[in-house]
């Protein structure tokens, strides 16, 4: 249902201490509300329901995202009701996902002319390069320097305070299409609800999932959603690389339905008991009950379970070798490291990270939300990996958009149309000084 805010509902003043996310897939709709308590953070609403208007990670019905996105927020918001002083949410931040979400790699140099170097040198790189990565339909989502060189001076980590004549900077921009951008702000819109922030799936999966050591040494995150598979990398504690492939966890379910001629409802709910992609010494023998499309559901149908992992396992050694393809080609793969962890709704299919450590030929483990305490069993598993993600990710943009103590700054923006270079800069730096 859309939301129906009172136009006497008074605003929601509670915005540095209240956080609302919103995780908006194609299998399904998560809304998180958090209070933020000195150093801790609390969740206070929960909210989820199916989707049905999205595929492959973009908005393919306006209308029945639009009803998933009110039933969520409105859950979410009811249970959170107590903290909120009878006042509503309008901001929130959202993931978005799918292929058209891209990384652009860019060496930026300033001229630095023998002073201190400061964030402020830092920042006019970062406006450069976005200036340089922004194309006609695409849009700037993140903007992350990686590394530094002072004066041909390569490996530094910390310039702010150094002198040099040339800042070299290494910065990662996440661009997403426009369209993309305003289907989701339509959306939000006709809840009543603003865009706070966008942050890449991928990115907001290695938050929540990643420990320290692995965004330092090298780790990838593959997050198996229903309609996309993200894929995100991080190396020196910061995210280098992102994309997608528009294979996930509802073109296995699909291929269930069709092999065991059941419901896509069926075909899920098997997909969850019993789906597994590597074979067993038993399956032969380990019958299941289906009941056919038609048919009396009254007196079942047996399949023996190796018949199930047939058609489960190619479809998940397809979605692995296409990620394993993408790092590949984009020459990110030795970067990468040797460490990878997959997450999302798909990834809970028995047998999925020994099958990636064969396909991928690295270390494998499971990923699950971490770093956010007392969290409920419901939102705790790989499907909400990406939801809690945003919360950790709301929780730095709110504390500080931009990092003025640390020279890697994550200078994050969304919904803002491109602008001339001098305008941007300036306009930054009024903002943030």
């Amino acid at each position: 249902m859309t939301r129906n805010i009172s136009l006497t509902t008074q605003k929601l003043n509670l915005k540095s201490r209240i956080i609302t996310v919103l995780d908006i897939g194609s299998s399904k709709i998560g809304c998180l509300i958090a209070k933020i308590k000195s150093d801790e953070m609390e969740i206070i609403g929960i909210g989820h329901q199916a989707s049905n208007g999205l595929k492959s990670g973009a908005i393919i019905d306006l209308k029945e995202t639009e009803k998933a996105i009110g039933n969520a927020v409105h859950t979410a918001e009811k249970m959170a009701m107590p903290y909120l002083n009878g006042e509503v949410i309008e901001k929130v931040f959202v993931n978005v996902s799918g292929n058209h979400v891209l990384s652009h790699h860019l060496n930026i140099n300033v001229k630095i002319l023998g002073h201190e170097i400061t964030s402020k040198d830092i920042a006019s790189a970062v406006m450069q390069a976005r200036g340089v990565a922004v194309q006609g339909k695409d849009e700037i989502i993140h903007s992350i320097p990686n590394d530094f060189t002072v004066d041909g001076q390569k490996g530094i980590r910390e310039p702010c305070g150094m002198f040099g004549q040339n800042l070299g900077v290494k910065i990662s921009a996440i661009t997403a299409m426009i369209p993309s951008i305003r289907n989701i702000k339509a959306v939000l819109s006709h809840n009543h609800l603003e865009l706070d922030h966008l942050c890449a799936s991928g990115y907001a999966s290695g938050l929540s999932t990643l420990v320290d050591d692995e965004m330092r040494l090298g780790c990838t995150i593959v997050d198996m959603g229903g309609g996309t598979t993200d894929i995100a990398v991080f190396s020196e504690g910061e995210l280098i690389f992102t994309s997608a492939i528009a294979v996930g966890g509802s073109h296995v379910t699909n291929d269930i339905a069709r092999g065991l001629t059941v419901s896509i409802n069926d075909a899920e709910r098997i997909k969850i008991l019993h789906g597994s992609v590597l074979p067993s010494a038993v399956d032969d023998t380990d019958m299941i009950d289906v009941n056919m499309i038609g048919e009396d559901r009254n007196s079942p149908n047996q399949v023996s379970k190796s018949l199930l992992v047939g058609i489960i396992q190619p479809r998940v050694e397809e979605i692995l070798e296409l990620v394993r393809a993408k790092l590949v080609d984009s020459g990110i793969n030795q970067i990468a490291g040797r460490r990878v962890v997959i997450t999302g709704g798909a990834s809970q299919l028995d047998g999925v990270s020994e099958l990636a450590s064969l396909i991928m030929d690295k270390k494998v483990r499971l990923g699950k939300p971490k770093h956010i305490t007392a969290m409920a069993d419901s939102i705790a598993g790989p499907s909400f990996s990406t939801t809690a993600g945003l919360l950790l990710f709301a929780e730095k943009m709110q504390e500080n958009k931009v990092s003025k103590d640390n020279s890697k700054l994550i200078v994050e923006n969304a919904g803002v149309k491109s602008q001339n270079l001098l305008n941007k800069v300036t306009n930054w730096l009024k903002e943030n000084w």
